[in-house]
């Protein structure tokens, strides 16, 4: 039986309900393989009463890979009531170091992908959930450093909240402190990194469907929202992602249509920031803050300002893969060079032991950052026979984050001894 404790007390053998993992599912939906024999084969052994909590888990996330979020989520939940901790089989045998992620009840999306981060290691992971009405079992499992996986949402905030409380008792190494992911939010990071030198972030402020129903009849003006808000605009519904409800718009008459097309009642907005480059192209980069170092993890290349590396076409433009080889063959010695001072500055404000910034540069040669968060994807998934030149990236990633953990690891062991 499980209660909420507001400070663990130990460790113990884990129970834990062994499962495929987000990686090696994501990997075959990514990769066009089917997914339906195998969530058929599932849901019979769940009818057979035969189902393991793994196997229930494993089937949330293809219902979610399968586009059908809402059913995964209800089987998640379902899963969650009765068991909290899951392994994911690591590639060695006899595994070096056992990392615990503390992750929350939320959609594949709202918890960082970890998997993917020790895929081919000699690392297990065990990712024990911080469910609402169970919290923290009151003998942990048995680790060598644990990590918080939960991301700055609203509903994760219960799961931060109740880590939050244990943390400062924690038995081992607690990486990603809960008090610190809750800065990522869109309204507080451009607050954190205010005044960073060499670094633009514009305002993003919380506002209202009423206040921007008066932006668009002309009652209000933009200033009264933010000092610095002005056409044209961007504007998104607050908690989504992956540019759901993200619009630029250039005047008035253009919010009003877009406040007819939306339903939401709670938003987002900042000024628009042209940052082409001087070729007329957007250049859009993800960062992987490791550890307090950054590195490459891709580069978008397109014609437009609402830029993702799926809509940039990378794979269909060798020019464009040319370029973003070279920024990843020169990134130490060119990007982080460049803007050494606001990435050692950024990484000193936030805190994190590791996150993820997606930033471009301006036209004035400043870090323009448009968000980071801890939850984004870093895999290794794109085919090497077209992206030649991702692997030893992603590699380098990797052994970043192994490093990182290995090296708390180490530091707990010494200060226990």
């Amino acid at each position: 039986m499980q209660h909420p404790v507001s400070a663990p007390s130990g460790v113990t053998a884990p129970n834990h309900a062994d499962r495929i993992g987000f990686a090696q599912l994501t990997r075959c939906a990514f990769e066009g393989g089917d997914l339906h024999p195998l969530r058929e084969r599932l849901l019979a052994r769940i009818e057979e009463g035969t189902a393991e909590a793994g196997e229930g888990l494993d089937l949330s996330l293809i219902a979610q890979l399968l586009g059908e979020k809402e059913a995964g989520l209800v089987i998640q939940t379902e899963v969650l009531s009765f068991h909290q901790l899951f392994r994911t089989p690591c590639a060695a045998a006899k595994p070096r170091l056992r990392v615990l992620a503390l992750a929350a009840d939320i959609d594949m999306g709202g918890n960082t992908p970890i998997d993917f981060l020790l895929e081919d290691s000699d690392i297990e992971l065990l990712t024990l959930y911080v469910v609402k009405g169970i919290g923290l079992p009151e003998k942990l499992p048995e680790h060598d450093v644990a990590i918080v996986i939960a991301s700055d949402s609203e509903e994760c905030r219960e799961t931060l909240a109740l880590i939050e409380k244990a943390a400062p008792r924690w038995p081992r190494p607690l990486l990603n402190r809960p008090d610190l992911i809750g800065n990522l939010d869109r309204d507080k990071l451009y607050r954190l990194l205010a005044g960073v030198p060499g670094l633009d972030i514009p305002v993003t402020a919380h506002t209202t469907r009423a206040q921007l129903s008066e932006l668009s009849q002309g009652t209000i003006a933009c200033e009264e929202i933010t000092g610095e808000l002005r056409f044209p605009m961007i504007v998104r519904p607050r908690g989504t992602h992956a540019g759901v409800g993200l619009a630029k718009l250039d005047d008035a008459a253009a919010l009003a249509a877009y406040l007819a097309e939306r339903q939401e009642h709670d938003f987002f907005v900042a000024r628009f920031v042209d940052y082409a480059s001087p070729d007329g192209l957007y250049r859009k980069y993800r960062l992987a803050m490791v550890d307090g170092k950054p590195y490459a993890c891709h580069m978008a290349i397109a014609d437009r300002w609402d830029i993702w590396y799926l809509n940039a076409f990378m794979a269909f433009s060798e020019e464009k893969r040319a370029e973003e080889a070279a920024f990843m063959l020169d990134f130490d010695h060119a990007f982080a060079a460049r803007h050494k001072i606001a990435l050692d500055e950024m990484s000193r404000r936030v805190g994190l032991d590791y996150f993820i910034v997606d930033c471009a540069e301006n036209q004035n040669g400043e870090l323009l950052v448009f968000e980071a968060d801890n939850t984004a994807v870093v895999h290794n998934m794109d085919p090497p026979a077209v992206f030649p030149y991702k692997p030893p990236q992603m590699r380098k990633i990797f052994a970043a984050f192994t490093a990182m953990l290995s090296r708390h690891a180490r530091a707990g062991e010494e200060s226990a001894a």
